[in-house]
């Protein structure tokens, strides 16, 4: 007597993994590759950019000057600013000014986007990245540190936006906005960080609605990044959680495909949209699945 050994057939379960996966993965390419970005469209383009002189931002400076973009680019820091605007002049960039502006303060954002005004005469692109963070700790949890994050990461947005609307529909340009992928999932020993991060999402998508209920074509691109490559922006949530910074060229180059080709989001690394996609469907992982993320050490000890 012969016994012929058979396979079991697959488990329904295992079958529809495979196919959710798939399709997920079809949905990724499709999102990040078949794109009609050209970057001759970015020659000649006025583009303001705050957060300039490190980081994510100082790379979107570089890239923006070899497409030869006009800048005017801001942040803190001026000599940081003029050895990033020096660099951009190298890359070709045909017009390059710069002011320095703290936007910890209410009455900067005006100035920005009035001397943006003036030195390109109108404006294509608003590219806000510019980053306002504090250590983990009980510093950062404190209601003054929470008012001035707020301030920066968010209401200066909301400030520089309002004012460079009205170039941005004459020019029927881009909003271009970096936030983080804390503005969308919540995670530990960040509260005042992502409260500001969450309020952008909430005030760009619903500005978004208003703009398209208006007839209004200025595109909004909100990007979802993860922690920033240089030590000086770092976000406060550095050392606690276990993610690893994310390349800064890399990072600023998606930011600059998704804001060229007005795509109404961009997620950089990409399993970050995944990582919203599941918050839907997991809004209360268990704490142990949380602690996989973060070095509870080092948060202990902030």
């Amino acid at each position: 007597m012969v016994v012929t050994a058979t396979r079991a057939p697959a488990a329904p379960g295992r079958a529809m993994k495979v196919l959710l996966f798939t399709g997920l993965g079809a949905l990724f390419f499709s999102y990040y590759w078949d794109d009609n970005f050209d970057p001759a469209s970015l020659q000649g383009a006025r583009v303001l950019l705050t957060g300039a002189s490190a980081g994510v931002g100082e790379e979107l400076a570089y890239h923006y000057a070899r497409l030869g973009s006009h800048l005017v680019l801001t942040a803190h820091t001026e000599a940081l600013l003029q050895k990033v605007v020096g660099n951009c002049r190298k890359l070709g960039a045909p017009k390059v000014f710069y002011i320095a502006a703290d936007m910890a303060s209410p009455e900067v954002p005006e100035r920005v986007v009035q001397f943006a005004l003036d030195k390109l005469g109108g404006l294509d692109y608003l590219v806000l990245n510019h980053l306002g963070a504090t250590p983990a700790g009980s510093r950062s949890r404190s209601v003054q540190a929470t008012r001035w994050l707020m301030q920066v990461n968010f209401l200066s947005y909301v400030q520089l936006t309002s004012l460079a609307l009205p170039s941005l529909t004459d020019s029927k340009g881009s909003l271009v906005v970096v936030s983080s992928l804390l503005g969308q999932v919540p995670t530990s020993f960040s509260r005042p960080y992502s409260a500001a991060k969450f309020a952008l999402d909430g005030f760009f998508g619903s500005l978004r609605r208003e703009l398209d209920v208006q007839d209004v074509n200025v595109a909004i691109t909100m990007c979802v990044l993860g922690l920033r490559d240089r030590a000086s922006p770092a976000e406060g949530v550095r050392g606690v959680t276990r993610a690893k910074a994310a390349p800064g060229p890399k990072a600023a180059l998606a930011v600059i495909r998704g804001g060229a080709t007005r795509a109404p989001g961009v997620f950089y690394p990409w399993r970050f949209h995944l990582l919203c996609l599941l918050r839907g469907w997991l809004p209360h992982p268990r704490a142990w699945f949380i602690r996989q993320e973060l070095n509870v050490t080092a948060a202990a000890a902030a």
